[in-house]
């Protein structure tokens, strides 16, 4: 279990700290700060639940939030940044915890474009960005759910990638404190770089540097662009580019998995 007051603590130089809904059982942390958010609560809140009941992915897959087992967690940002600047930050929060990953656990994090965490060919973790847009098209709220396995030893059957944890991964157990507190320093620091032009310019490229995905593999892309191709890297708003058998393509929304893998 954590630590509430020690986290606070932690977190007390940050835009976070004094924010934190803790809650042993939830539905899900990303509907909680939904909920939340259309009741004016303040930007850098964040819900942290021990399990939830009905984790969610991107395009609706479920998410295993088993009990004690893994970091289940939203944050509610309030971003004064036009919507092409804010498509970006699902890049920005998967760099943050790919680097908070990093320190906690050694590992390095293969980044599958546009919100996985893989350790080698098996997923370690997701995020699922959701926002509420104002009348002036600006988003009013946005909210950043991750899910890092830490603890699991065993998965549901049928996933479309084969599933890791943190422990098995390092062979060790792995806090998942000290992992939190990384992730909300790390994504800190990723917001406050999306309200610069140069720093958020950088962070298509920085993705790059840290993904094997994006350019020069040959993938199947799965949502409303469905083709198969070769990835040629990302433009500047954070989007896909796939070299198809029909010419290049740019891949707005959908995922990627390797050809044949549903």
């Amino acid at each position: 279990m954590y630590d509430l007051a020690a986290l606070d603590r932690e977190l007390r130089n940050t835009t976070f700290a004094g924010k934190i809904h803790f809650s042993a059982v939830t539905s899900s942390t990303n509907l909680d700060a939904l909920a939340a958010a259309r009741k004016s609560a303040p930007h850098g809140s964040i819900w942290l639940a021990d399990e939830q009941t009905a984790g969610r992915g991107r395009g609706g897959h479920a998410w295993h939030s088993a009990a004690g087992e893994g970091l289940y967690v939203s944050v509610l940002l309030r971003l004064a940044l036009p919507a092409a600047r804010v498509q970006l930050l699902p890049l920005a929060a998967g760099l943050a915890a790919a680097e908070a990953i990093r320190r906690v656990s050694g590992h390095a994090i293969d980044l599958r474009w546009p919100n996985d965490l893989l350790i080698g060919p098996a997923k370690a973790g997701g995020i699922l960005v959701e926002a509420i847009t104002s009348s002036k098209e600006l988003p009013h709220a946005v909210v950043v759910g991750v899910g890092i396995n830490v603890h699991q030893r065993n998965f549901p059957s049928g996933l479309a990638t084969p599933a890791t944890s943190l422990d098995l991964a390092a062979g060790r157990r792995i806090s998942r404190q000290p992992l939190l507190v990384a992730l909300l320093r790390f994504l800190e620091r990723e917001v406050l770089a999306l309200a610069e032009d140069k720093a958020a310019s950088l962070i298509p490229a920085r993705v790059e540097a840290e993904s094997t995905w994006v350019r020069g593999r040959r993938v199947q892309v799965h949502g409303p662009q469905a083709c198969t191709g070769v990835t040629a890297g990302l433009d500047e708003h954070g989007f896909l580019r796939v070299e198809t058998a029909t010419g290049l393509i740019t891949v707005r929304t959908g995922g990627i998995r390797s050809p044949g893998i549903d």
